[in-house]
């Protein structure tokens, strides 16, 4: 942030010597040099407030990812006083979010914007969106994580195009177990002009979500052989077909891979385009022998958004705009002889079969990258790759319904202290997230690392209720699962024994994260999908 009169330091009687910050021990201060933390600035100026300081205490907190947790994260730190630093590998703030911009959020403004973030917003004048109304990604960044980034109290401590490489503990690696907390967590970054710079921090929120490591299209969890080479050939799960990716689709022949609503709005807006380009071709291909749980329940939905979706779907499918594949495992990948189009090889009940597109929609979902925590002891389910207290209560071969509960500090703790998975990637492969879910991680959390452990044990969450999940809805023919929106609805498969109650009874809370492009219809359902099953995978 650079120095201007409204930013000039303000010098408390008690520390006329401070300088370097927009004010003095007040809790809210912001360095005048982003590239210097709150702490290190006062320290340098012989700042009285940081003497009486822990070693721990006058390290900051760093915050890996500028999304919608991440900025709720700092916001939190805000008001805790905590010092902090928001590192983002996106040339901008929400920068994943901005990739899918065209894409509508299910859940209204109301749920979308964190309670902490909406108290800084406020006094700046900002004007809060309808909350009824639901933005697309472009809304949510443009009118929510842009100006809660420039806020004075945030704008200092982000720093974009900042790519995390590792977390360790400074001095010790992943072995050392005498006296490894008394060393502060270190983060190795890469910053935009290549330099590399090591932070060391008090602790560490991992809020970098899973955007851009795709589940691989093969079978049992493995990419297809010749995947990586057909990688040209390949798209992102949400590509802007009417937009952006216009060209890229019109007049070709895509091949959508996945069961999940990211692939129903993919689907639709190809077809959309093909009434407008000719010769543009539509193939759909899935894992499983039915997809009615994609359907859903048309007029019968509790979720008309969701049941229009699923009705206009079935309508394409019906009327041969889209040519549906059913029980294809995709096991190769191979370039045709011309190098125009991609030859995509797959099991079926009947044998093996050939598809040949000009491109594959790869709309199977994602997984956490968890390289770049090798050095950190991080305890993970094996199944979901989630935080082992909190995997129980996401895994999706138990919990069909929305009833993942409120769970906050405790839940998402690791025996590396001090560090914490949060938002889309504390779920790992579970397909579960809500973003209301990801705010109270992270004001749990950043309650507890200021003491207040009250404060962060007393987790809770206010979603919606919508009634899809009552128990007199449990059939394939009526209700979806869930898709790339990090919502939650009953699966059409029988509930287990043990997860049986949570269809039953009072409505469920059913939310949104990620949603339909705009005017196209909304996507209810999975964050990310899981790979591996053929009936409950995306693909």
């Amino acid at each position: 942030m650079n120095a201007s009169e409204s930013q000039r330091p303000v010098v408390s009687p008690a520390d006329d010597g401070c300088c370097g910050v927009s004010a003095c021990c007040t809790g809210a201060e912001s360095s005048l040099d982003p590239s210097v933390t709150v702490i290190q600035a006062k320290t340098d100026a012989g700042c009285g407030c940081v003497q009486n300081k822990s070693d721990e205490e006058a390290l900051p907190v760093v915050v890996i990812g500028a999304g919608p947790i991440g900025l709720a994260a700092a916001a939190h730190l805000v008001e805790r006083g905590l010092d902090f630093q928001v590192l983002e590998a996106g040339e901008t703030v929400g920068a994943a979010v901005a990739e899918w911009g065209h894409v509508r959020l299910f859940s209204p403004w109301r749920y979308n914007v964190d309670a902490a973030a909406r108290r800084l917003l406020e006094p700046t004048g900002w004007t809060a969106p309808d909350p009824e109304l639901l933005p697309t990604g472009a809304e949510l960044v443009r009118d929510y994580l842009a100006p809660l980034a420039a806020v004075p109290a945030l704008a200092g401590r982000i720093s974009t195009g900042a790519r995390v490489l590792a977390v360790s503990r400074l001095g010790v690696d992943a072995t050392r177990t005498v006296d490894r907390d008394r060393h502060p967590l270190l983060v190795r970054v890469r910053h935009a002009d290549g330099t590399v710079q090591d932070i060391t921090a008090r602790a560490v929120i991992d809020a970098s979500g899973t955007w851009g490591q795709r589940n691989p299209l093969g079978h049992s969890g493995l990419p297809a052989i010749g995947e990586e080479q057909a990688e040209p050939y390949l798209t992102g799960p949400l590509p802007d077909v009417l937009g952006r990716d216009r060209e890229r689709f019109a007049g070709k022949h895509a091949l959508v891979v996945g069961m999940g609503h990211s692939a129903a709005n993919t689907l639709l807006a190809l077809t959309e385009l093909a009434a407008q380009e000719p010769g543009t071709r539509i193939t759909w291909a899935v894992r499983g022998a039915s997809v009615a749980r994609l359907y859903g329940g048309g007029d019968a939905d509790g979720l008309p958004a969701r049941g229009a979706l699923g009705t206009r779907l079935k309508n394409a499918v019906d009327g041969g705009a889209i040519d549906l594949v059913r029980s294809f495992t995709i096991t190769a990948f191979q370039e045709t002889p011309n190098g125009d189009a991609i030859t995509v090889t797959g099991a079926t009940p009947d044998g093996e079969r050939t598809l040949t597109a000009d491109l594959v929609v790869a709309a199977t979902g994602f997984r956490p990258d968890l390289d770049m925590l090798r050095e950190v002891r991080v305890a993970l389910d094996p199944a979901t790759e989630a935080p082992v207290d909190l995997a129980p209560m996401i895994d999706p071969n138990f919990h069909s319904c929305g009833t993942v509960p409120p769970h906050g500090e405790r839940d998402l703790a690791h025996p590396e202290t001090g560090f914490y998975l949060v938002g889309m990637k504390s779920y790992g492969r579970a397909p579960t997230f809500l973003m209301a879910t990801g705010y109270e991680q992270v004001r749990s959390i950043v309650a507890a690392l200021a003491g207040d452990r009250e404060a962060a044990d007393a987790v809770q969450l206010d979603l919606p209720e919508t009634g899809v999940c009552s128990s007199s809805l449990i059939t394939e023919d009526l209700l979806p699962g869930a898709d790339a929106g990090g919502d939650t609805a009953c699966a059409p498969e029988p509930a287990p024994a043990e997860a049986v109650s949570c269809c039953g009874g009072s409505p469920q809370p059913v939310t949104i994260g990620v949603g339909a492009p705009a005017g196209l219809g909304f996507a209810t359902g999975r964050a990310h999908g899981y790979s591996g099953d053929p009936e409950n995978s995306e693909a």
